[in-house]
């Protein structure tokens, strides 16, 4: 199987992105020629990230017949001083919201993600560290 996804330029910085049929506009911040009409493209890979693991911790935890009230995935990158500005490390957090979730399985979720069914986490810790930790009912929603 072979992905490919396209990009066309606009104008200025701003490219235009067509994922799974899907449009997203690319800018560049206006300090370096863009007009910000879209996010840049590094924070995509964090984006790509948070998404793949989500989908398969909530997978899980379906046929876990866990379901949590809510579920957000934060990611935070490192990023390098010098250029090539790149990533040097990575951490998930896993924010489940509800009660009497069963930490085990939410445990056990999450490490079947990292370890077995998230191909990006697999690209990625072939690059970089990548740590993850999970809170149950943190304060902020």
């Amino acid at each position: 199987m072979k992905h490919e996804v396209g990009i066309s330029w606009k104008e200025d910085m701003a490219f235009e992105a067509e994922v799974n049929g899907h449009k997203i506009m690319l800018d560049a911040d206006e300090k370096v020629g863009g007009k910000d009409r879209g996010p840049r493209p590094k924070p995509f890979m964090l984006t790509a990230l948070a998404g793949c693991t989500a989908m398969d911790v909530i997978s899980i935890l379906k046929k876990m017949r866990v379901t949590p009230d809510n579920f957000d995935v934060k990611v935070s990158g490192e990023l390098s001083e010098e250029h090539p500005k790149v990533y040097t490390s990575m951490h998930i957090t896993y924010q489940f919201w509800g009660e009497d979730l069963p930490m085990e399985k939410l445990e056990k979720a999450v490490n079947l993600s990292q370890d077995r069914y998230c191909g990006v986490s697999a690209i990625y810790r072939k690059a970089l560290p990548i740590t993850s930790s999970i809170e149950v009912n943190p304060e902020s929603k």
